[in-house]
This record gives structure tokens, C-alpha cells and sequence, in this order.
């Protein structure tokens, strides 16, 4: 079993290891061919200011989508995830889903939009078609899973395709409620994995049939739990409410169903999470025993917690932060 786990969790290794190699080779030529054309400079004012012809426009955006789509992952890159997140250490799992993703989200607002803006507009809503499909796709095959960090990483896949979907709106309440998302998911997507692990800790076993009755023996943990599931599906007054909500309504500025598809995240979310809180927390006590929460796990949840909900009731400092760099990257876009 132990040789077995550690073959499965190589070719994962291997798999993520190609993709993500792949991807950024196709990057890094993109950015050597802009260079070139920006007098051998690197500046991002300077990339911002090539002249590039719609041909070039296209392949540019073509190799920085390529990179993006994996990191982020975005339908069809998407296959390395799951396994990735399932076998990697818990802190590993944490640093890809909270940090990695959102590099690759970053980058396509920050370069691939603004140096590629027609070819942006032009293929703009089959991006968010492939985001959405992401959004239905993760939450469907999150519904059958057994393992909890196999249903999280399938949940992130959702989450991560409404916050790209949001990008590509090309509008400022796009661009502004999936930096919010990002943050958000960020935060919340740490805290899952870590109750997570904290689960596995005590009972050896990420089994969602084989846990049950956490309450009875640590309502503390129970009820933080609780909070970081209902932050993850959106519930009014928590820092994903926000970013999601402006996203939706970014999506319905181009298009109704967008808004109406991408919404499907709030809803069968809140099914298969809810579902899995119940499994795993609620319901007779376990024959394992269940020891309370450290100091140290405990602080750190709280930590997680006390964000999600004081930027889900006040967000302000974050979007006054945002913004004007997100308006300065709209002009950059619109004035080409």
C-alpha cells in the first residue's frame, strides 16, 4: 500500500512537473519576442507601450494563456490538480491552492489583458466559456467524491473558474470582485485544507465514509469548521459573499446566462459542502477518539476566520487599495 501511494504520488509529481514546464517555456518565448520588440527591456510600462499587430496580439495571448490556464487551472489544463492536491502534503497542497493559482490569475490581469487588448475583446466570451465550464464541471465531480481533499480540490477548480471568468469581463467590477475572490479563496481554501488536516491527524484517514461525530467530541473545531464551509459557498457577510457577488454581476453585464451558469458554483456548492460537513462532523461519535484542537491550530483558524469576516462586512481597504490599479490596466486595455 505504502509503495503503491508513493508510485501514485511520483507520476502526480511528474504530471505537474510537464504541465507546468510546458506551460511556461511557451511564457517565456512570449516574453523574450515582447522584449525584443520593447528595445530588449523588461519594464512592464515599456512591454504596456509595443506595438503589436493583431497576428502577434493573438500569439502572445495564446502562450501567456497557456502558462495561466495551468497554474490557474482553467478547463481543459486542469487534469494535473486534483491528484496533485490530493497526495501532496497538506502544506504543499496549501501553498499551490492559496498562493500558486493565484499567481497565474494575477498575471493574466496584470500582463496577458493589457498587452494583448484585441485579442482579449476578441475571444473574451469562449475564455469565459471555459471558465464557467470549469465552474460546472468542478462542482458536479465534487459531488462524488469520497475524499475530502479530493472533493476541496474540486471545489477550488470551481471556485478558481468563476474568478477567471470575472477577468476576462474586461469590466471594472470583473476585474475588482475576482481580485476579491482571489484574496478570499486565498484565505478560505487554506483554512479547509488545514481543518482538513487536522481531521487527518486524529483519525488517520481523509475518508469522508469512515469519519462522523466530530461534534460530539469538539464542538470548538466543529463550529469553526462550520463557519469556513459556509464561507466557501458564499454566505452573506463573508469575504467570498463579496468578490463572487461583484463577479456574477461583472458576468450579467456581458451576458445573462453567464451570470446565471456561473451562479451554479453557489448552489451546488452549498449542496456538496454542506453535504460533507454533515458526514464528516456531525452524527454519532466516532470509535476514534478526537482530541481537541491545539493552541496552535486554534489560532490559526481564528486568524483565517476573523479575515473572512471582518473583509465580508468591511471590505473597503481592499477595494480602495485595487482599484486604482485596476483602472490604470483598464485604460491601458481600452486605449488600443
Amino acid at each position: 500500500m505504502g509503495n503503491g501511494d508513493a508510485e501514485e504520488r511520483r507520476k502526480a509529481v511528474v504530471k505537474f512537473f510537464i504541465y507546468t514546464l510546458a506551460g511556461s517555456l511557451f511564457m517565456l518565448v512570449a516574453f523574450i519576442y515582447l522584449s525584443q520588440k520593447a528595445n530588449g527591456s523588461f519594464l512592464i510600462e515599456d512591454l504596456y507601450k509595443v506595438e503589436l499587430s493583431v497576428c502577434e496580439q493573438l500569439w502572445i495571448f495564446l502562450a501567456f494563456f497557456l502558462a495561466y490556464a495551468i497554474k490557474i487551472p482553467i478547463i481543459p489544463f486542469h487534469t494535473w490538480q486534483a491528484n496533485v492536491y490530493q497526495k501532496a502534503p497538506t502544506v504543499g497542497t496549501m501553498l499551490l491552492s492559496g498562493i500558486m493559482l493565484k499567481m497565474g490569475l494575477y498575471s493574466v490581469i496584470r500582463w496577458q489583458l493589457p498587452i494583448a487588448p484585441f485579442a482579449s475583446k476578441e475571444l473574451m466570451n469562449i475564455i469565459i466559456g471555459l471558465g464557467i465550464a470549469g465552474v460546472i464541471y468542478g462542482s458536479i465531480v465534487a459531488l462524488r467524491q469520497k475524499d475530502v481533499k479530493k472533493l476541496l480540490a474540486y471545489s477550488s477548480l470551481a471556485h478558481v473558474g468563476l474568478i477567471a471568468a470575472g477577468s476576462y469581463t474586461l469590466t471594472l467590477d470583473g476585474l475588482r470582485g475576482a481580485v476579491l475572490q482571489m484574496i478570499a479563496h486565498g484565505f478560505v481554501v487554506v483554512g479547509l485544507f488545514f481543518a482538513a488536516e487536522i481531521i487527518f491527524r486524529r483519525f488517520a484517514t481523509r475518508d469522508i465514509t469512515e469519519l462522523g461525530g466530530i461534534r460530539i467530541q469538539s464542538p470548538k473545531f466543529t463550529s469553526m469548521f462550520l463557519i469556513l464551509v459556509l464561507a466557501s459557498v458564499a454566505l452573506p457577510g463573508t469575504f467570498n459573499f463579496v468578490g463572487e457577488f461583484t463577479v456574477l454581476y461583472s458576468l450579467s453585464q456581458i451576458n445573462v446566462w453567464f451570470a446565471v451558469l456561473g451562479g451554479t458554483t453557489i448552489i451546488l456548492g452549498a449542496y456538496y459542502m454542506l453535504k460533507m460537513f454533515q458526514n464528516v462532523m456531525l452524527g454519532e461519535a466516532n470509535a476514534k477518539t478526537f482530541s481537541d484542537v491545539t493552541l496552535n491550530e486554534g489560532i490559526s483558524l481564528v486568524v483565517i476566520i476573523g479575515i473572512l469576516l471582518f473583509f465580508g462586512l468591511y471590505p473597503k481597504p481592499i477595494t480602495d487599495l485595487i482599484t486604482p490599479s485596476l483602472e490604470t490596466i483598464l485604460n491601458v486595455i481600452n486605449k488600443n
